[in-house]
């Protein structure tokens, strides 16, 4: 699953705006409220599968997931 679909699948009641922009060379960032929060130029590599989602949970907090309980 792609990092966005992870991040809407469980988070679409929290986000209030999700962008996508291009960048030139393979650029992949992610930011939350303007803090860079995941950087493939500073890791070196694409992010694993979950691991976005891990670190904005992280960065978000005790929020609960979407559909839970």
């Amino acid at each position: 699953m792609s990092a966005v679909a992870d991040l809407l699948s469980n988070y679409q009641h929290v986000i209030d705006e999700l962008r996508i922009i291009t960048g030139s060379k393979g650029v992949f960032d992610v930011r939350v409220d303007g803090e860079l929060i995941y950087s493939k130029a500073a890791t070196g590599r694409h992010a694993e599968p979950g691991e976005v989602l891990a670190l904005f949970t992280d960065f978000v907090g005790p929020i609960r997931r979407y559909g839970q309980e």
